[in-house]
């Protein structure tokens, strides 16, 4: 297979693992929503993201480092897995200690050692799934992605639904599934033979840890981007109002969850493929895809975001969250393209570049947080995270261009967002009817036309025994 081809067959192995899995989340938020009302599913949001944040930092972000010296076949893939694994659980035992201090946050409190068991089985499952898909078992991976999703839906039907245990259910149920994981993993792709505590090559350790640590700020860094809005939003205008506003995340991260998907198979190849002589095409060709696929996701979901999903998924409480949505899809956009760029750094092994940009869109956001949550409510959130993520695009943009040579079709782009602009204000300012629904359908259509060429191009490529050497003509 040429390097797109490659890459389309992990993508579509992901996606049949991961895609389904995840939608059978969205599809049991109604039931969520109603079990948790918007108060619980606040919190529940709250001790997530904050446990998400614990296991980047506790790990020194051991993950990544697993994946990117994993795919390096000059690497001995056993002591790179038990190397992620040690580090992982040092950081555990020393976490272990300090516990006691999360309970001195206000929302955190009496969820202490249920977060403490979450990051524990996060932190693993991360290291044995991300050394699963670098040692190309990427079909495996995505059975466990299905396995996992699948059991936590069970946990929750019976610790939500039966026990009525309320927030701390839901976290056991996420909880166990990432143990139901841990296990399969181990068992069906004999990681127990894998693991070796000791007798591991120091220079591999500081090797990995160099390239690890630098992307432990810049994952705090994001998390400041990501969810530190959900902790101002809660605490200046609190738990009900984040619980809408996380509610409202939920449909932009949908579009996440497609690029990311992506994002998953593209960080192999980006990797793999980074001394190719036709590098640079690469890069420009898999940038037009991935645009073409976010603004079609973006706008495919404010078309059927009033008249299907709103009522579909969110009780009455909820309803109010559609207002927030077109602006954290436009954001979520501009994270793709962010991540994208990050691949950048990462087979450059240039890290520290990707913390300087993730520091300045973390400043960005924790003061604009501040300024607009108290001026203008929970609107004031999606519009920090929205400027954040574009001005983290601009200095990247521009900087990984002395690492590598990429070309971008501004005209492209800058229609696309002018497009999705007008839907966003269709569907945040006008009255529900058939006059919003016909205007976001004529928009839908001319983004699809705009981007069709792309899809083309990239079938030519995928279809091309050669690999495709020419990038799509965009320009012309």
């Amino acid at each position: 297979m040429n390097k797109y081809q490659t890459l389309a067959s992990n993508t579509i192995v992901l996606a049949i693992g991961q895609f389904s899995s995840k939608l059978l989340v969205y599809f049991m938020l109604r039931f969520y929503t109603s079990m948790l009302g918007t108060d619980g599913f606040g919190d529940v949001n709250n001790i997530i993201n904050a446990s998400a944040l614990l296991i980047s930092v506790v790990t020194l972000s051991i993950s990544e480092g697993v994946l990117r010296y994993a795919l390096d076949k000059a690497n001995n893939g056993k002591m790179v897995f038990s190397i992620g694994i040690n580090v992982a659980v040092c950081g555990l035992v020393l976490f272990a200690a300090a516990v006691p201090l999360v309970g001195l946050i206000p929302m955190l409190k009496g969820y202490e050692w249920m977060i403490f068991a979450y990051v524990c089985t996060g932190s693993i499952k991360g290291i044995c799934g991300i050394y699963v898909r670098a040692s190309g078992r990427v079909g495996l991976f995505a059975v466990d992605g299905i396995i996992t999703t699948v059991s936590m839906v069970l946990y929750n039907l019976l610790l939500l639904g039966v026990f009525k245990m309320g927030v701390p259910g839901y976290v056991l149920s996420v909880l166990l599934g990432d143990l139901t994981s841990i296990i399969f993993l181990t068992f069906t792709a004999k990681l127990y033979k894998t693991y070796r505590p000791f007798g591991n090559d120091r220079a591999l350790y500081r090797s990995m840890l160099r390239y690890s640590i630098p992307l432990m700020p810049t994952s705090v860094m994001w998390w400041i981007v990501n969810v530190s809005d959900t902790f101002m939003i809660t605490s200046i205008l609190g738990s009900s109002a984040n619980g809408i506003y996380s509610f409202a995340y939920k449909f932009p991260n949908l579009a996440a969850i497609v690029v990311g998907i992506f994002s998953q198979a593209w960080h192999m190849s980006a990797i793999t493929e980074r001394n190719s002589r036709t590098i640079s095409n690469f890069y420009t060709n898999i940038f037009s895809m991935m645009q073409t696929v976010m603004f079609l996701a973006a706008s495919g979901i404010m078309l059927v975001l009033r008249p299907i999903i709103m009522p579909f998924f969110g009780s009455e409480d909820f309803q109010s969250a559609y207002f927030y949505v077109p602006l954290l899809l436009c954001a979520v956009i501009f994270q793709s393209f962010n991540n994208f760029l990050s691949s950048i750094y990462e087979a450059s092994k240039k890290t520290s570049h990707a913390l300087i940009s993730s520091i300045i869109g973390a400043a960005v956001n924790i003061a604009l947080n501040l300024l607009l949550i108290n001026l203008i409510g929970i609107i004031g959130a999606a519009i920090a995270t929205l400027a954040s993520y574009v001005i983290v695009f601009i200095f990247r943009i521009n900087d990984t261009k002395k690492y590598l040579y990429m070309k971008v079709f501004w005209a492209k782009i800058a229609v696309n967002l002018v497009l999705i602009a007008g839907m966003s204000a269709s569907v945040m300012f006008l009255e529900y009817g058939l006059l919003q629904n016909l205007i976001n359908c004529v928009i839908f259509i001319i983004i699809v036309a705009l981007n069709f060429t792309t899809c083309i191009s990239a079938i030519k490529l995928i279809l091309n025994k050669k690999g495709g050497r020419k990038a799509p003509q965009e320009g012309k």
